[in-house]
């Protein structure tokens, strides 16, 4: 079969079609079969060229095969370094601890524990619920209207997408879903609900063992929330002595300007979840960050056989150099503004599609009125050389996430294919 891609004797979708199970996704988006990769550009095997603003759902903060990391992860295997660990001590696993800690969390005034859940971000949610109950003594979880924070039972409850959850099977139990910042409106502060209702012992909502949020909810369709509104649920768990859990698995490691999302509203979370870029070059890698007190774990008691991803390791750590100075936090604000402004432009050409703005640094969107332009400008992008996705309700939302390190020029070539692309969705 490689040879029939190779020689093009089969049609190379065609074998996706006859082999991969019918739960693909991506790939009915935008149907080729990508060859190469570099920076923030992909190739398929026709050779055509895509700009990517997709950056493998933001697991590609640094770009494909990044010269650096790529570097140091041959030469890692070159010298015959530890590829599988599980949870045994390693130099490259010491390396990345060391690192994280030096470049992250102390020059943040934190303190966190870090856990090896698993390679996936669901892994370190789940991990962050399950610690939150067995600190906490209770079952409850709070979480918000267009979360989404993995699909595995667990992680899966605590999301809001309807057609998610009913992949499910069963119930999605001991979770409760409250109204996200705005979600009601610009007029009613849902975190005063949310105080209200926990404060009444005839609201039917017990005290949760913990809250789950994301700041920016990327899959939702890039809600943003306000730092006001994060300082008050973060107030309320203090008070009420709810853990919260800040899953900034999309919107962290730089996504919306500094590494963590949550900086510019100045939370100090209880437990953090990141994972996607966070190995820099699409390894699996995901951590549970703990504040040290509550890691109770006994040893073992939650455990996993990629939790030793030693590759993932060796590129984590470099891609830490980048954070040793705030060059890249700016060059990302900059360009944010580029996108915000290219973005606002196009809501403003076009007001017959009813089009908003949402986002903050480089992962912006825009929500249409129309339940269907989204995928229908999406479509539009990738026939003309950029990939962008949709998220939220019914696909409403054009979410871009071009890697961090994307130049000026491949940015304002795919910002531009974008407004052509909006221009063709309404013939």
């Amino acid at each position: 079969m490689l040879n029939g891609i190779q020689d093009k004797t089969l049609s190379p979708l065609k074998i996706f079609e006859e082999l991969e199970s019918s739960v693909r996704s991506y790939i009915r988006d935008f149907p080729t079969v990508f060859a190469r990769a570099e920076g923030s550009r992909m190739w398929d095997i026709d050779g055509r060229e895509y700009i990517d603003f997709f950056a493998g759902a933001g697991a590609l903060n640094y770009g494909h095969n990044n010269p650096r990391l790529k570097e140091k992860l041959v030469a890692y295997i070159q010298e015959d370094g530890i590829t599988h660990s599980l949870d045994l001590a390693t130099m490259a696993k010491a390396r990345f601890l060391e690192a994280f800690q030096e470049v992250i969390v102390a020059p943040r005034g934190l303190a966190y524990k870090v856990m090896f859940p698993g390679p996936t971000g669901t892994n370190a949610v789940e991990s962050a619920l399950k610690l939150a109950r067995k600190v906490t003594g209770r079952t409850t979880v709070i979480a918000f209207t267009n979360a989404f924070h993995g699909m595995t039972l667990g992680s899966l409850a605590a999301t809001g997408n309807r057609f998610k959850r009913g992949g499910a099977g069963l119930p999605l139990t001991n979770t409760v879903i409250m109204p996200y910042d705005r979600y009601l409106g610009d007029e009613t502060d849902t975190a005063d609900y949310l105080e209200r209702v926990l404060d009444d012992e005839g609201s039917g909502i017990p005290l949760p063992a913990a809250i789950i949020l994301e700041t920016v909810q990327g899959e939702g369709g890039v809600n943003v929330a306000r730092g006001q509104w994060l300082k008050k649920i973060e107030k309320l768990c203090r008070r009420m002595e709810i853990i919260l859990i800040v899953d900034d698995i999309q919107a962290g490691c730089g996504r919306t300007g500094p590494f963590f999302s949550f900086e510019t509203a100045s939370l100090d979370p209880d437990m953090v979840c990141l994972s996607k870029s966070l190995s820099g070059y699409g390894l699996p890698l995901a951590v549970t960050l703990i504040r040290p007190e509550l890691d109770i774990w006994d040893p073992g008691e939650h455990n996993g056989t990629f939790r030793g991803q030693d590759l993932a390791f060796v590129t984590g750590t470099e891609v830490l150099e980048y954070w040793r100075t705030d060059a890249l936090t700016q060059a990302t604000l900059a360009n944010a503004e580029r996108v915000r402004a290219a973005l606002e432009d196009i809501a403003n050409t076009y007001p017959s599609l009813e089009v908003s703005v949402h986002g903050r640094g480089l992962i912006q969107g825009l929500a249409f009125g129309q339940a269907d332009m989204a995928s229908k400008i999406s479509s539009a992008a990738f026939h003309r050389g950029l990939v962008a996705e949709t998220s939220g309700p019914r696909g409403r939302v054009l979410k871009l996430l071009p890697p961090l390190t994307i130049d000026r020029s491949t940015l304002d070539d795919g910002l531009q294919i974008l407004r052509e692309s909006v221009a063709a969705g309404l013939e």
